[in-house]
């Protein structure tokens, strides 16, 4: 490796030092599995804001979202943007304080022991149920982030992509069995500001290199459809598009995840003060809609560097994913203080693909040793033996993550779009009719869960085709109103299956019922 390798590898490897010291910093911090789960209710607002937003982004802010602009213009990007803004905005806006006063009044610091509480399911069904989809939906999206450590290391240096990938799993995992949520929720607030200073820092060399905005701008005009928001220009097929209706309906769609969530609900459940909800909020969405947009322009930036010769000329949009790594590397050779800003933008990428890694794995461990082994099983366990239990939990899944994440060739996005629409169809109508719909019943919430996220699994599996006769499924569905992102069908038919069922069967029982008024009126209130 040359010297400014050498650079690059320091910064980032300060980096990873600084998320383990975090992780022994606040390790005493867990005397229980409430700490250790939720952080013992204890998070500021600003670490509650931008931690939510850190671990919902992932590598997708960085790596995903420029390279759709660039390859396709900004249609869908822009529409997923926005799609994702009004999600986050709307979801601390109604859900964020609502949830963080039910959870306290009933004591649940896990999803599915909200879920179970509020609906008096002493049978635990709903613990049960909401713990195994977050088991089959996380230890999976957590892989995709071991993989994307991988080859990020891998491209970068030349390392054994295994070797690379089993280094950054090691490091998640010492400061999430250290410190538990608070340490992931700190160490995710301090991503996010790497994750900042990394889309500046490109967005400005970019830029630079370019000739102006105003170079870059017009490069772009002369493409057909390139900066028009209904139709859309593939660069790598030279074709103009057309981005209509339901395609715009339907990537909107991407907002309606956030209401199920498990790690960003997690945050509105565990700040300190739910009247500090309303900074957090603002701080949140600000964010979300800077990082997003200058995302954006980083993939409208790429396109007039990939004409100068800058960038590589990318076949599609999944092979310019490496956009912000390349350009990196072109940064690195203009001197070491060159590749101390491409060492800080790289850390950017890793911190975004960790800062939702770390949630993930709580959340699915927390799922195991919380929901199923003492709730569903009835296995007592003292503080101490919990605490233990907790913490091989954290280690098991990471174990299963590895070997999920062993092939270099997996593909990290398709996943990450899954588990969102898995996530929003079984959780999310559940979570809204919960704080909004006193009339839900237990029957009714199971119903919605299991039908909305069966839904994803059966409209995902159309979506890619089997053979049904002489034709795939698929070729049914492209083309027709049926050719949508899986979460809104999900969704909608959660929603519905809810309703009919509460319906048609028994009130909720007084207890229910009352703690529902108490709870609303205490809203109104604070």
């Amino acid at each position: 490796m040359t010297g400014y390798d050498w650079v690059i590898l320091c910064t980032i490897f300060i980096y990873m030092i600084m998320m383990v010291a975090i992780g022994f910093a606040v390790s005493g911090r867990n005397k229980t599995s409430d700490d250790f789960y939720l952080g013992g209710r204890k998070l500021g607002p600003l670490v509650t804001a931008m931690s939510a937003e850190a671990s919902d982004m992932s590598g997708w802010l960085l790596m995903g979202l420029p390279a759709v602009a660039m390859m396709g213009g900004l249609a869908e990007a822009s529409w997923t943007a926005i799609g994702l803004a009004i999600g986050t905005y709307l979801n601390w806006l109604f859900v964020a304080k609502r949830l963080r006063v039910y959870s306290n009044r009933i004591g649940a610091f896990t999803l599915p022991d909200f879920f179970t509480q509020r609906f008096g399911d002493k049978a635990k069904v709903m613990t049960t149920i909401a713990a195994l989809f977050i088991i089959v939906f996380f230890v999976p999206y957590t892989a995709s982030g071991f993989a994307a450590c991988g080859k990020l290391f891998g491209s970068l240096f030349g390392m054994d992509y295994h070797l690379a990938m089993i280094l950054s799993a090691i490091v998640i995992i010492v400061y999430c069995t250290l410190g538990g949520f608070f340490a992931a929720s700190t160490t995710d607030f301090i991503q996010s500001i790497i994750m900042t200073v990394a889309l500046i820092v490109v967005v400005g060399f970019g830029e630079g290199i370019a000739g102006g905005f105003s170079n870059i701008f017009s490069n772009v005009k002369g493409l057909d459809g390139y900066l028009d928001l209904f139709k859309g220009f593939n660069v790598a097929t030279g074709t103009t598009g057309s981005y209509g209706t339901l395609p715009v309906i339907s990537t909107l769609a991407w907002g309606l995840g956030y209401f199920g969530m498990p790690h960003i609900l997690l945050r509105f459940m565990a700040i300190e003060d739910e009247k500090k909800l309303k900074l957090s909020r603002r701080v949140a969405s600000i964010w979300v809609v800077i990082s997003m947009g200058v995302a954006v322009l980083i993939g409208v930036v790429g396109y007039t560097l990939m004409q100068k010769g800058v960038l590589p000329q990318y076949a599609d949009a999944s092979a310019a994913e490496t956009i912000i790594v390349d350009i990196s590397k072109f940064l690195s050779k203009y001197g070491y203080v060159s590749a101390l800003g491409a060492g800080i933008i790289l850390a950017g990428i890793l911190a975004s693909t960790m800062s939702t890694a770390d949630s993930q794995l709580l959340a699915a461990s927390s799922s195991i040793s919380q929901n199923l082994l003492q709730e569903t099983f009835g296995i007592k366990m003292s503080n101490k033996v919990s605490m233990w239990v907790a913490r091989i939990s954290v280690v098991a899944i990471s174990v299963v993550a590895i070997f999920l994440a062993w092939n270099p060739n997996s593909s990290v996005f398709r996943i990450v779009s899954f588990a969102w629409a898995g996530f929003g169809g079984a959780f999310g109508p559940v979570m809204l009719c919960a704080l909004f719909w006193k009339r839900t019943t237990k029957q009714g919430a199971i119903a919605g869960m299991i039908s909305g996220g069966l839904v994803v699994f059966i409209y995902k599996w159309l979506r890619d085709g089997f053979t049904f006769g002489d034709k795939l499924t698929g070729a049914f569905i492209d083309g027709t109103i049926f050719d949508i992102y899986e979460l809104l069908p999900a969704f909608v038919i959660g929603i519905a299956v809810i309703f009919v069922v509460s319906l048609l069967t028994k009130k909720p029982e007084d207890e229910i019922t009352n703690t529902f008024d108490e709870v609303k009126a205490l809203c109104k209130t604070k």
